[in-house]
């Protein structure tokens, strides 16, 4: 059997014009386009050709997430039935974009793949609101975080160990968990004082930003009716966020 080839493609934090160079030649010679819907915009999809198959398999209100070996199962289809199959995911299709169990099927089924980076929202959203991660006087080392378990299997994240041993943390998808987090963390001894960024829609228009501290984050989050897609960044680091802000300025 000849089978096709699957890229596994990083669509970016959001922004259609943070896509890389390689990313775009590989969307607009696609025969096959599966994709998510955080990162992924209608001109990003519009990129694909007119009779490209365009097949949805993220998470959308109202319509159950497509389960991960379904997909999977249907990359695999898909490839065998020849083309350029792309799996066009949000951001980094290695940063908590499952791409990993993804390819691991494709290595066992003998199918050719090639992976595409993007760029994560966990760098791009803070950058985008004036936070560097590192910096010689106030971090010297990160740890990017899910802030989502899905199911049982997914490994449980040691939020104190984490907080004690590193200057910053960024935690993606953890909107929905934000209590839970930092009821961890503040049980576990950190600091109530301790900054803490959240950054809403990192890299588009719409995003906005607001910095606290750790015993204040929720309330100020409900305040301004901060919503998923979020970054969350703990650490000193984001104090910077007040004076170097280029895209928009934090809320109040």
């Amino acid at each position: 059997m000849v089978y096709g080839k699957v890229y596994l493609v990083g669509a970016g934090p959001g922004d259609p014009k943070l896509l890389t160079v390689k990313a775009v030649e590989v969307i607009t010679s696609a025969d096959v386009l599966i994709y998510d819907r955080l990162g992924v915009t209608d001109e990003v999809l519009n990129m694909a050709p007119v009779n490209a198959e365009r097949i949805f398999v993220g998470k959308r209100t109202g319509l159950h997430e497509v389960p991960q070996d379904q997909i999977t199962d249907l990359i695999v289809q898909k490839a065998q039935g020849g083309g350029i199959v792309v799996r066009l995911k949000g951001g980094d299709p290695f940063i908590f974009g499952r791409g990993g169990e993804e390819v691991e099927a494709l290595v066992a089924q003998g199918i050719p793949f090639e992976v595409i980076p993007g760029i994560s929202s966990s760098v791009a959203a803070p950058m985008y609101a004036g936070i560097p991660l590192t910096h010689r006087d106030y971090a010297a080392s990160v740890a990017i975080i899910t802030g989502h378990r899905a199911g049982n299997a997914e490994k449980p994240v040691n939020w104190v160990k984490i907080a004690n041993a590193v200057d910053t943390m960024v935690i993606l998808m953890g909107v929905e968990s934000l209590e839970g987090i930092v009821d961890k963390l503040l049980k576990g001894g950190i600091s109530p004082n301790r900054s803490v960024a959240m950054i809403e829609s990192g890299t588009l228009p719409q995003q906005r930003t607001i910095i606290a501290t750790l015993d204040t984050i929720i309330v100020k989050a409900n305040q301004n009716n901060l919503k998923p897609p979020s970054v969350i960044i703990i650490g000193e680091v984001t104090e910077l966020g007040r004076k170097l802000a280029w895209f928009k300025q934090p809320l109040p």
